[in-house]
C-alpha cells in the first residue's frame, strides 16, 4: 500500500507542477479507481481476521483476553513498520531527485518556472506492484497468524484438557518365530525351577517337570505388545506408565507365547514411575532421579541384564558436562531407539556427550514376610561419555553391583526358617545347592517328594558381588556407523569354604567359575526408522556359570541363563517406516556343566509409533 501510494503521489506532484502531463489524468483516475478496488480487499481481509478471532472467542478456542492482545499486536506492529517503511522510502526517493537537480544545473527546481519531469509507470509495472504487495501482505498474515497459534495453541489443542497435551504416547509390538536346534548327544539337564515349584524331584518328576528340554528341537510363536504413557507432571517432572504382555513371573521376558488354545493373553503394568530431571538456563540436564519401575539406568550389556529388565526401586544418574558450547556437541545426534531396531542388547544408559557421570541405585528385588532379611540389589556406576571427533565417540563405565540376602541357607531338619533363601526365579547355570535335604529322617523332605541325597527345595550356593567394565567405541562413517563394544564381569561374591562348610559335599564342583566377557562388532544404522535403513552385528560370549545372577541375564543366547559360550551373529532391515525384521543366529555349548550344545534361530517383525 505505501509503495502504491508513493507511486500515487509522485504522478499527482507532476501533474501539477507540469502542464505537459495533463493527459496523464486519465490514467491517474484509473489508478485510483483500483486502489480503490485494492483497499476493499484489504478492508475484506482485515474483517476476515477480525471475525476468525472472533469466532474462535465464541467457540471457546480463544478466550477474549488472548484475542484482544493478538489484535493490539497486530495493529502496534503494522503502526510501526509502516513508519518505518515511509522513512525509509521518503529518503531512497529524496536521492535521485537531488541528483537529477545537481545534473540539471542551478535552478532548476527551485521555483524558476521550469517543469519537473515525473516518468511514466506502464500498467505491466502497476500491476506488478499490486501483485507484490498482496502476495507479502498475504504471508505476512499467515504468518503472523500461524506464530500466535502456534504459541497459544489454537485451536483443538487449545480445547482439551492440558494433560492431553503433555502426554506422550509410546506403541511398540513384536511376533517373534524362534527355533531351537539340540544335538542329540546333549546330556540332562534337571529343571530347578520345577522341582521347587513342585516340592521335591519325584513330584516334579511325576509331572514330566524334573529336566529341562536338551534333545527335542523346538519351534515357537510368540508375541510382545508394549503401550507407553509419559506424562509431564512439571517443568522437570514426569511419569512413566508402561502395559505389556507378560507371563507375569519371568522378569527378562514380555513374550506371550502364542498357542494356549485361544486363551486370552496375560497384560500387566511392566513399568511405572515417577522421573525428575534437573535442568540449567541452557537446556542442560545435570541429573535424573527415577523412583518405581522403569527402564535399566546402567550402561550395560546383555551378558549382566537382558533388555526386557526393568528395574524397580531408586536410581539416580549424576552429570558433569563439559565442551558443552562446542559446535560438535551442540550438533550430535544420539541413537533413540537402541532397546528396539537399533543395538538391541547395549544399553547406553545416560545420552549426554562429553560429560562423566555417577549413577547410583537402590532395588528390592524381595521382600520377606516376617523378616528383616530382604533380598536387594545396591549399585553403582562411574562412566565417562567422550566425542573423540565430530565422527567418533567413546563410551566408558565400571560398575559395581551387590546383591543383598540371595544365596541359599540350609534348614535345620523339619526347619522353614530359611525357605524365603530360595529364589522366585532362575534360568539355569548358576550352582545350586539344598535348602532342604532328603536324610531319611526330614519330615519337610520325604522320599515321597525326592530320593535320598536329594533335595526338595533349592536356592543358589554363591553370593554376588559382581564388577563390571563396559567400552563402547562408536565411528561414523557418513551415517553408517561401526561400533566396538567390550564387556567383562566378575563375580567377587563366591566363596568355595563357606559354600563346603554349610553343604559340605552336596555340590559336586565346588571351584569358583566367576568369570564373563563378550567383544561384539555392530555395523550399520544406529536407529532402523525408515525404509532400507539395516545394521548387522557379530559377537563372541564367553559366561561361566557364576559369573552373573542367570536370572537376569539374556534370555535368548543358549536358551537362557549361564555357563555358556558361542557366537551370536544378527541384523535388521527396514521393511517400511517404523517397521522392521530382525534375525539373529547363536550357535553356543556348555563351558564346564552338563554337555549342552544349542543353535537358535530367531525372526522378528517389529513395528512402533
Amino acid at each position: 500500500m505505501i509503495v502504491i501510494r508513493n507511486t500515487l503521489a509522485a504522478v499527482l506532484t507532476g501533474a501539477f507542477l507540469s502542464p505537459a502531463l495533463a493527459g496523464e489524468k486519465e490514467e491517474l483516475l484509473k489508478l485510483k479507481k483500483q486502489m480503490d478496488g485494492e483497499r476493499e480487499e484489504l478492508l475484506e481481509l482485515k474483517n476476515t481476521a477480525e471475525n476468525l478471532v472472533e469466532l474462535f472467542v465464541e467457540q471457546g478456542l480463544l478466550d477474549k483476553q488472548k484475542a484482544e492482545r493478538l489484535i493490539n499486536k497486530a495493529k502496534a506492529k503494522a503502526q510501526t513498520e509502516a513508519k518505518q517503511q515511509l522513512v525509509q522510502e521518503q529518503e531512497q526517493a529524496e536521492e535521485p531527485l537531488a541528483h537529477n537537480a545537481a545534473a540539471a544545473g542551478p535552478g532548476v527546481g527551485t521555483g524558476n518556472g521550469k517543469s519537473v519531469f515525473v516518468g511514466y509507470v506502464p500498467e505491466f509495472v502497476k500491476e506488478e506492484i499490486r501483485q507484490q504487495v498482496r502476495a507479502d501482505l498475504k504471508n505476512e498474515v499467515v504468518k503472523e497468524v500461524k506464530a500466535d497459534a502456534k504459541q497459544e495453541q489454537w485451536g483443538i489443542p487449545g480445547a482439551l484438557p492440558e494433560w492431553v497435551a503433555n502426554t506422550k504416547l509410546s506403541f511398540d509390538m513384536r511376533i517373534r518365530g524362534a527355533d531351537d536346534f539340540f544335538q542329540p548327544d546333549n546330556e540332562p539337564l534337571l529343571d530347578y525351577l520345577s522341582i521347587n515349584e513342585e516340592g521335591g524331584h519325584l513330584a516334579a518328576r511325576n509331572k514330566g517337570r524334573e529336566y529341562l528340554n536338551t534333545t527335542k528341537d523346538r519351534f515357537r510363536f510368540s508375541e510382545r505388545f508394549r503401550l507407553g504413557l509419559d506424562m509431564k507432571i512439571d517443568e522437570h517432572l514426569k511419569a512413566g506408565l508402561r502395559l505389556a504382555t507378560s507371563n507375569i513371573r519371568n522378569p527378562v521376558s514380555n513374550d506371550q507365547a502364542l498357542g494356549n488354545t485361544g486363551q486370552s493373553f496375560e497384560f500387566a503394568i511392566d513399568r511405572g514411575f515417577l522421573q525428575y530431571d534437573f535442568v540449567d538456563n541452557k537446556g542442560n540436564d545435570w541429573f535424573t532421579v527415577y523412583g518405581g519401575r522403569f527402564a535399566n539406568p546402567w550402561v550395560s550389556t546383555d551378558v549382566v541384564f537382558d533388555p526386557d529388565l526393568s528395574f524397580q526401586g531408586l536410581a539416580g544418574t549424576f552429570r558433569y558436562r563439559f565442551n558443552q558450547d562446542s559446535a560438535k556437541v551442540k550438533s550430535y545426534k544420539a541413537a533413540l531407539t537402541n532397546d528396539l531396531g537399533g543395538r538391541a542388547g547395549i544399553n547406553f544408559g545416560p545420552q549426554t556427550p562429553d560429560s562423566v557421570f555417577a549413577t547410583l541405585g537402590v532395588f528390592p528385588i524381595q521382600e520377606i514376610n516376617l523378616s528383616t532379611a530382604d533380598k536387594w540389589l545396591f549399585g553403582g556406576q562411574l562412566g565417562a561419555d567422550w566425542l573423540v571427533r565430530n565422527d567418533s565417540r567413546l563410551k566408558v563405565a565400571a560398575s559395581y553391583y551387590d546383591y543383598k540376602n540371595i544365596r541359599a541357607r540350609p534348614n535345620a531338619r523339619g526347619s522353614f526358617e530359611n525357605d524365603w533363601t530360595a529364589p522366585e526365579f532362575i534360568q539355569k547355570g548358576n550352582s545350586l545347592v539344598p535348602i532342604n535335604l532328603n536324610d531319611g529322617f526330614n519330615p519337610r523332605c520325604t522320599s515321597a517328594q525326592s530320593a535320598i541325597g536329594q533335595g526338595c527345595l533349592y536356592g543358589l550356593a554363591s553370593d554376588f558381588r559382581i564388577f563390571n567394565l563396559t567400552a563402547i567405541y562408536d565411528v561414523d562413517f557418513a551415517g553408517t556407523h561401526v561400533v566396538l563394544t567390550g564387556d567383562y564381569a566378575k563375580n567377587f561374591g563366591y566363596d568355595a569354604a563357606r559354600i563346603e562348610r554349610e553343604f559340605p559335599g552336596l555340590l559336586a564342583d565346588n571351584t569358583a567359575k566367576t568369570s564373563a566377557f563378550q567383544v561384539r562388532l555392530d555395523v550399520g544404522d544406529p536407529d532402523i526408522r525408515r525404509f532400507m535403513a539395516w545394521n548387522v552385528f557379530l559377537a563372541y560370549r564367553y559366561v561361566e556359570r557364576d559369573a552373573v545372577l542367570d536370572a537376569f541375564t539374556e534370555s535368548l543366547f543358549h536358551a537362557g541363563g549361564t555357563d555358556a559360550k558361542g557366537w551370536w551373529i544378527g541384523g535388521s532391515y527396514g521393511l517400511a517406516r517404523n517397521t522392521w525384521v530382525n534375525l539373529r543366529w547363536s550357535s553356543t555349548d556348555s563351558i564346564d556343566g552338563p554337555k549342552l550344545s544349542i543353535d537358535t534361530a530367531a525372526v522378528d517383525l517389529n513395528v512402533r509409533f
